[in-house]
């Protein structure tokens, strides 16, 4: 079976994102990929590669066309990552603690794309997170007028435990806004950050 998908004008990382849900459907066969950018091919290749996955790139007036092959072999692997239940879902022992709700530093406004991005593509890949913890300016991401709230009420459907601080959210007056997760203390969210092995701070 062969697909194809046009991911000409796509921001990162949806032209990856779709590639891998096209390929998580496939028992078998290859699916083509149409992109406009370097980055985004290059993206995909990386995919393939990390997947062991057959491929070939073909360059056509600055559009490239990737083709991605899959064998049988990944079809129980398939099979595991789209049948489990939420609870059986694969979780790295991880506690992301997300204290802006913008990523990096430079622009803000790119960095609140970059954050959907972030947060989107969690739910996307597996092992999830086990924890997400938001401080400071983070907590705003889980309340309302977030857009990132259907991304983070998909990881929460599948087990990730989503924290938001207390005091964080008093600060800002959202505490009657929190829209998805549990509010936290911080003795609570030192306890999680101590007893992870490991941690990421964004």
């Amino acid at each position: 079976m062969n697909k194809e998908i046009d991911a000409r004008g796509l921001n990162c990382p949806m032209p990856l994102i779709q590639t891998k849900k096209a390929l998580d459907a496939l028992s078998e066969g290859s699916v083509r990929t149409i992109v406009d950018n370097e980055t985004a091919k290059e993206n995909i290749q990386k995919f393939a590669k990390s997947m062991d996955y057959r491929y070939t790139v073909k360059e056509n007036q600055g559009h490239f066309y990737i083709d991605i092959f899959k064998e049988l072999k990944y079809r129980e692997m398939r099979v595991l990552d789209l049948e489990m239940e939420p609870e059986s879902l694969p979780k790295s022992d991880l506690v992301v603690m997300i204290s802006k709700d913008y990523m990096g530093e430079g622009s803000e406004e790119l960095g609140r794309i970059l954050m959907k991005g972030y947060l989107y593509t969690l739910t996307e890949v597996l092992p999830m997170p086990k924890t997400l913890v938001f401080v400071n300016g983070g907590v705003k991401l889980t309340c309302a007028g977030s857009e990132s709230l259907e991304n983070l009420r998909k990881l929460e459907e599948k087990g990730v435990e989503i924290l938001s601080c207390g005091t964080c959210l008093d600060y800002f007056k959202l505490k009657s806004m929190l829209m998805v997760g549990g509010i936290s203390n911080m003795y609570t969210i030192v306890e999680h950050l101590n007893k992870a092995k490991n941690t990421l701070q964004l």
